[in-house]
């Protein structure tokens, strides 16, 4: 098995060794904690930061030898300043490493489920040890060929801030006590509230996500999660929040956008692709801009700031509609047909990028609309952001694609 290979491997290498552990362990976070970590419960007990209640133990216990990474864990994060993200985690992880780090106990004798100690099956392998491992198990460690030679290190892992010590401090210490790669990059997100108030059962605030679904669909859900928080942050919730992105971005800004130019396209050009020349100085700073936006939002996704590659993609949707609402179109088809086809043409490649950029933030509604631009399926990759569409294409009749969001009442909701 993976997880005895990996515990062989640093037995053998000195990382492990046998002792006895005593300490503040908590069953619901898996965790032991300090006695300068813990908090005074309601009641005068002690309980662990997160508000799990803790119990002391004291059994035999194998410890890996996290005390002798310190130096060696910080080193690392200087060399790799973008293994922790965003950076508040980040420099609550080096606070932590730099605090000073304990050995880590890595077995249990009280129990009997889990991996049995190799050589010693009185001890149950402890979850943070063998869970972690699970990430190389899934590329076929110990087999260092095929799949983990192909895919590891991991990009990246997602994590919650809650666990991110363990997947940031213990999961490298492990990989790099063994002779192995620690992932490139961990990135711990933030928790949400609802209307101000922490999520919880008993408050009875719990957000049913298949209801916000029902209610909005499920792409501008999505476009409003990774919108209207920095990623990594903690957000708040609100029904007046998600309205205002789905009828102020989605539908008045990018829906109106897309649905003016196509419908004038179907009007006016008989549905069919216009050419794009001869162009005028205000069409290449648009088009400029628009074909900006691939490195941009690249550069974005890599560091998980969605939030500002989603507002990157809007500054585009806002310049395009301040472009045509000078060009004027509309008013171009009596007084210069070929110079409102130019004009059609801008936007419509506009919306073109645009779609072809968001489709990782709306897969489902982006590909109606890129169906709209008459982008076939195999040509809507990054790959393929500077291919435009052949001029005299035929377009499909345009349809909104963000119809506007009434406001529901609630209470009524509930009951439906």
């Amino acid at each position: 098995m993976a997880c005895q290979a990996l515990w062989t491997e640093l037995r053998t290498r000195g990382e492990i060794y046998l002792g006895a552990y005593s300490g503040w362990y908590s069953v619901r976070d898996e965790a032991f904690w300090g006695e300068s970590e813990l908090i005074a419960g309601p009641d005068g007990s002690k309980i662990a930061p997160t508000g799990a209640p803790v119990e002391w133990v004291e059994e035999p216990s194998y410890f890996f030898r996290l005390s002798a990474w310190q130096d060696r864990l910080l080193a690392f994060y200087e060399a790799n300043p973008d293994f922790i993200g965003p950076s508040s985690r980040r420099n609550e992880v080096i606070s932590f490493v730099k605090g000073g780090l304990q050995d880590l106990s890595v077995s249990r004798t009280s129990f009997k489920w889990g991996v049995p100690v190799p050589e010693d099956p009185a001890h149950i392998m402890y979850v943070w040890l063998d869970a972690l491992t699970n990430y190389i198990t899934a590329v076929g460690y110990p087999d260092k060929a095929g799949e983990y030679a192909r895919f590891w290190p991991a990009d990246l892992h997602m994590v919650g801030k809650d666990i991110v010590r363990f997947h940031a401090v213990y999961w490298p210490a492990f990989l790099m006590a063994a002779g192995l790669a620690p992932p490139r990059r961990v990135f711990a997100h933030g928790w949400w509230t609802n209307e101000g108030q922490k999520i919880s059962k008993s408050l009875g605030n719990v957000i049913d996500p298949f209801r916000l679904i029902a209610d909005y669909g499920l792409d501008p859900v999505r476009y409003f999660l990774l919108r209207e928080v920095p990623f990594g942050n903690d957000g708040d919730f609100s029904r007046r929040a998600i309205m205002g992105r789905l009828n102020g971005e989605l539908a008045n800004e990018l829906g109106n956008l897309a649905q003016r130019t196509l419908s004038m396209v179907a009007r006016n050009l008989d549905g069919k692709m216009p050419a794009g020349t001869p162009l005028t100085a205000e069409d290449d700073v648009l088009l400029h801009y628009a074909g900006s936006l691939l490195a941009m939002v690249r550069d974005t996704m890599d560091r998980q700031l969605f939030h500002e590659g989603l507002e990157a993609i809007w500054q585009v949707i806002r310049a395009a509609n301040v472009y045509i609402d000078h060009q004027a179109p509309w008013a171009l088809k009596k007084s210069d047909p070929s110079r409102m086809a130019v004009v059609l043409h801008v936007t419509t490649e506009t919306v073109r990028r645009v779609a072809l950029l968001l489709q990782p933030f709306m897969p489902g509604v982006m590909a109606t609309l890129l169906d709209q631009l008459g982008v076939d399926e195999g040509h809507r990759s990054f790959a393929d952001f500077d291919r435009m569409v052949p001029a005299g294409t035929s377009l499909p009749p345009p349809s909104g694609v963000f119809p506007r969001m009434v406001e529901q009442d609630e209470a009524a909701s509930e009951e439906t």
